[in-house]
């Protein structure tokens, strides 16, 4: 398997099947050797049975399902550990990343780095509620870290399987991965990617997700 997409989801039943639609029409033909694993993060909605009906279409696509939120970081380690791909790819499933940057994501893992993380440089969210705390967590991870990442909340990122595998994922700890995985002497390039508007249902962010990216630098 050459490439795994992981996605995890929380109550997006009126997003999941465009976005299966969009990941597949980005990759079908660039990266045919692929699976898309989507992992239902306690949806109260029918999130997971719109993903199983179309799992049912596309033996691609595999479905995992908690039975309560565990949040964001669990759901998303839940489907690295599942990943058979030499390459995963993690991404939010609400629309706001474009799967059309996927292929240029793995091709600078192709050559030859090891994290390359995606950088929302024209980021279509609300100033007060998601830009300036974000400025200020990434300001924040780099003086703790001393990895300067420009915006270690993009959830589109792609790594190398045996580098992603081998770091602990818990809390909010996904934004760390760069930094965490420094350790070992990844080599990390970060591009540009596409952001958009969110289309359907509300934020699964906040200004508290600010306070548990504080806890977790402690």
């Amino acid at each position: 398997m050459d490439v795994s997409v992981v996605v995890p989801l929380f109550n997006e039943e009126e997003s999941i099947e465009l976005l299966y639609r969009s990941i597949t029409d980005a990759v079908a033909d660039v990266l045919p050797d692929y699976e898309i694993i989507f992992v239902d993060d306690g949806s109260s909605d029918d999130t997971f049975e719109l993903a199983e009906q179309l799992a049912g279409q596309n033996p691609r696509l595999k479905v995992l399902k908690f039975r309560r939120n565990y949040g964001q970081t669990p759901a998303m380690a839940a489907g690295i550990d599942h990943a058979r791909g030499e390459i995963i790819v993690t991404m939010d499933g609400d629309l706001q990343n474009d799967p059309r940057d996927i292929p240029e994501l793995v091709g600078k893992i192709k050559e030859g780095f090891d994290i390359v993380v995606g950088w929302r440089f024209n980021r279509q969210d609300k100033l007060i509620t998601r830009k300036i705390p974000s400025k200020i967590a990434n300001w924040l991870i780099g003086k703790v870290t001393g990895v300067p990442i420009k915006d270690n909340g993009c959830s589109l990122k792609a790594y190398r399987a045996d580098t992603i595998k081998h770091v602990p994922l818990y809390n909010e700890m996904h934004r760390f991965i760069p930094a965490m995985a420094s350790i070992a002497g990844p080599r990390i390039a970060e591009i540009k990617v596409r952001h958009h508007s969110r289309q359907f249902g509300d934020s699964k962010y906040g200004l508290s997700r600010v306070y548990k990216v504080l806890l977790d630098l402690m």
